[in-house]
């Protein structure tokens, strides 16, 4: 038995219990005026080597060691037999009683069984009792001690069900903990990754014009751009911020302004509802990874955004048609900003639809590119 798991109440009755039995024993065994002199020493002396074996075989039965424990049985079985050929029969039979019934409850299913059949049979044979009330007492203390010991291990059993529940509640609490951590590092990071991705394409564009000469005015145009990209890239990280918190604008607003700001055709089929908060960031990123990567891979190209509601899941498809022919060194601009970025843009999309258990398909089509993303909704 676990004392720790005892409560005080269960502590204080065990002790009181344990005293009222030593008493009893005691005065039961030396004060019947049967002892006189030298028997009265002999049969003290008894009763405190009984009481310090039943200590020690209580202690080494907690402690599980096995050798100690089947020592300090036979021990027990011996005194026993001394104390009833003393005469001091009340102390024999309840070392019997109690070595049957605890053995019962505290030894191993074998030896518990043994000893105390041993217990029970020794009490039998020296007993002057009818047969019938040796056959209830010996059922009566064997019944006691299987049931003390159903008790105990139903007890033991239940607090370490509870000792693996309280285990798992809090792995489950730390996994939570983890799993909220990534999802906000994951958010900033997408967050930034866009944002600098974007003004690295303005101030790489303003660069090369500055290599070929191009106009003052066009340059300014650049680096503003890239200015608001920075704004945009703030006020997207407080977004992000806010809908980890569960409030955000709905996406078809989201995609609206994203459209208009990047010149591209937004079209909207089935019926709008409130997306969950995970789906509805996983078309937000996605968007804006692939309205950036037609910016960057096929500036001047004519971009299409399709929000489809569908049933148990959502579809965002963001297409571009072939990318114009302009001059060899256009071309060498537009190939200059393609290579800047981070590169993990469709890799990153790819992940976070698949931790929702979607999709994310991308690849060339129609001389453009395509990008589809598919999660429940």
């Amino acid at each position: 038995m676990d004392r720790e798991a005892e409560s005080r109440p269960r502590r204080a009755l065990t002790v009181l219990g344990r005293i009222v039995l030593v008493a009893t024993v005691t005065w039961g065994t030396i004060a019947d005026g049967r002892f006189a002199g030298w028997a009265a020493v002999a049969a003290t002396a008894g009763l405190v080597a009984a009481f310090g074996l039943c200590a020690a075989w209580l202690r080494a039965t907690r402690e599980q060691r096995r050798l100690p424990a089947y020592l300090l049985t036979g021990a027990l079985l011996g005194a026993a037999w001394l104390a009833n050929t003393g005469g001091a029969t009340l102390l024999a039979d309840v070392l019997w009683y109690g070595l049957a019934v605890m053995a019962l409850v505290r030894m191993p299913l074998a030896p518990g069984l043994i000893t105390a059949a041993a217990s029970l049979a020794s009490y039998a044979v020296v007993t002057t009792s009818s047969w019938l009330s040796i056959a209830a007492t010996v059922g009566g203390i064997a019944l006691l001690g299987y049931l003390l010991r159903l008790d105990i291990e139903a007890r033991g059993t239940s607090r370490r069900l509870l000792a693996q529940e309280r285990a798992a509640r809090a792995a489950e609490a730390e996994s939570a903990a983890l799993a909220e951590r990534a999802r906000i590092a994951r958010e900033i990071h997408d967050v930034l990754a866009h944002s600098l991705s974007a003004q690295l394409v303005h101030l790489e564009a303003a660069r090369l014009m500055l290599d070929a000469g191009t106009d003052r005015e066009q340059i300014r145009e650049r680096v503003v751009a890239a200015r608001r990209m920075a704004q945009d890239g703030l006020a997207e990280t407080r977004q992000a911020l806010s809908a980890l918190r569960g409030e955000f604008t709905p996406v078809g607003e989201f995609l609206v302004e994203l459209a208009g700001r990047e010149r591209a055709e937004l079209t909207v089929t089935g019926t709008p509802r409130p997306l969950a908060a995970e789906a509805a960031l996983a078309v937000r990123r996605t968007a804006q990874e692939a309205v950036t990567n037609v910016r960057k891979h096929a500036a001047g190209a004519r971009c299409s955004v399709r929000l489809r509601y569908l049933e148990g899941v959502v579809e965002l498809e963001v297409r571009n048609a072939r990318p114009p022919r302009g001059p060899s060194e256009d071309r060498s601009e537009q190939g200059e900003l393609a290579d800047s970025g981070s590169g993990y843009g469709l890799l990153g999309m790819r992940e976070r639809a698949e931790l929702l258990g979607g999709t994310l398909l991308a690849g060339p089509e129609d001389g453009g590119w395509r990008v589809l993303l598919r999660v429940p909704a």
